[in-house]
């Protein structure tokens, strides 16, 4: 084999042996969100799915991606906390567009989601997102500034495009 060849063969390893360390960092993520729902379960305390939890709080149900099914929430202090199997972006059919890290936390409320972690939107650039609040036919969410959007976009659930970064 001569030494081009080589050499692209090394990258690709190379390549291929990062992506394994990223499979293994985002598996264990989803695992340690999935042994707290199983811990759960063995206790007797069995959580509804996201989507129940959201409507029943009152907030658009296709605001996460459709993958996000593991979470945690603390009825007491409110916290939620969803997990996400990988770093992706999912758009919406008002043309928005949100970036999730695999871990998504804020305070759940009727209609409100407060102090949020791992949420982004793009307004000419990447803004983090730390509130969103739902009213009727309208979402409001802030990301430095306030932004109304239609409900609708977010009923449907969505399918999240993986990204390398959030």
């Amino acid at each position: 084999m001569n030494k081009v060849g080589s050499y692209w063969l090394g990258k690709r390893a190379n390549k291929e042996i990062s992506s394994v360390g990223d499979d293994i960092n985002s598996l264990s993520t989803s695992i340690e969100g999935g042994a707290k729902w199983l811990v759960n379960k063995l206790k007797g305390k069995m959580q509804k799915p996201l989507l129940e939890l959201l409507k029943e709080y009152d907030m658009a149900v296709g605001i996460f991606p459709r993958d996000a099914t593991n979470y945690e929430f603390n009825e007491e202090t409110r916290k939620l906390t969803v997990y996400i199997p990988s770093v992706c972006e999912v758009g919406y059919r008002d043309s928005s567009v949100l970036r999730f890290s695999t871990v998504v936390t804020g305070y759940l409320e009727k209609g409100k989601l407060a102090d949020i972690e791992g949420i982004k939107t793009k307004v000419m650039i990447w803004v983090k997102v730390t509130a969103i609040t739902c009213e009727k036919s309208k979402l409001h969410f802030t990301a430095g500034m306030k932004k109304t959007r239609s409900r609708d976009a977010y009923e449907v659930l969505r399918d999240g495009v993986g990204v390398d970064k959030f």
